[in-house]
């Protein structure tokens, strides 16, 4: 290798570095200005999102319409599951409380959970909230009817009483023909139904259930206009059971045989009498 060509070597490297170096610059600029775009790019669209955010949220739509409670009609309320409250009771219940225009998701249903329950026939009730379009569904959960009372045969019911005790009046009467009880017949002297409780009313309804189960046929109703003289009717005979007590329930199981005899006999009865131990047929004069 000549002098020449050693002295021209060192002199290409620089030139190439320096070469190098400007094409680094260039990138990194290049770099930098890609950055600084995507950075403004991301910021406006940050701002789009928030401002398409703040517009959505604006839309009356996630909210309840200040009317929202002034008809069963209102697209924003549908009231299911109650056969017992009217749903017109349910809307007066609602109305008790001031419609909350917030977004739906924010609204709280507790103040109107509260209203509903108080209506006698409610035991629970769960109020779902749906989004876009803001409306309300309650779902009422009933008490169960176990006795309806009424003062005499031919009157329809006044009240009723409840699986847990609880006598409800005349303004939930009366109660749907889909909904099976037992009739009871009193006039509330001697043993006054409004102090009834839950015990009372759980052994009139036993009462039912075993004369059914022993005679095959349908309680039409239970007669208590005199606890120490009660009759129970099934559509073969009326039958007498004397005191309601304890051994009451013992009777009942006479007629797996008495009522089949019943029926056999061509002469008009007027009550089975079980209240001895001997049972006796009177005939109708």
């Amino acid at each position: 290798m000549s002098d020449e060509e050693l002295t021209v070597h060192p002199r290409y490297r620089q030139k190439r570095r320096l070469k190098q170096a400007r094409l680094h610059r260039q990138i990194r600029k290049s770099q930098k200005r890609l950055n600084q775009i995507r950075a403004m790019f991301k910021f406006v669209v940050f701002v789009m999102v928030v401002a398409l955010c703040y517009v959505i949220l604006k839309m009356p739509q996630w909210r309840l319409h200040t009317n929202a409670f002034d008809s069963l009609e209102s697209p924003a309320l549908e009231i299911v599951n109650n056969k017992i409250v009217p749903d017109h009771k349910v809307l007066s219940a609602l109305r008790r409380n001031q419609v909350n225009t917030k977004p739906i998701f924010l609204v709280k249903t507790d103040n109107l959970k509260e209203s509903i329950m108080k209506l006698e026939p409610v035991q629970d009730v769960y109020i779902r909230r749906f989004w876009f379009p803001a409306r309300l569904k309650i779902i009422i959960i009933e008490r169960t009817p176990m006795i309806t009372i009424s003062p005499d045969i031919e009157v329809p019911p006044i009240a009723f009483f409840s699986s847990d005790g609880k006598l409800i009046g005349r303004d939930y009467m009366p109660l749907s023909p889909d909904i099976k009880t037992v009739k009871v017949i009193t006039y509330g002297v001697g043993d006054d139904y409004r102090n009834w409780d839950k015990t009372k009313v759980t052994n009139l309804k036993k009462l039912a259930m075993l004369v059914e189960y022993a005679s095959g046929e349908q309680v039409e109703y239970i007669d208590y206009r005199d606890p120490k003289d009660v009759y129970v009717k099934i559509p073969t005979v009326n039958i007498r059971l004397g005191s309601f007590n304890a051994g009451v329930y013992d009777k009942t199981n006479r007629l797996r045989t008495l009522v089949p005899q019943v029926k056999m006999l061509n002469k008009k009865i007027k009550y089975l009498d079980l209240r001895w131990d001997s049972n006796f047929i009177k005939l109708d004069e």
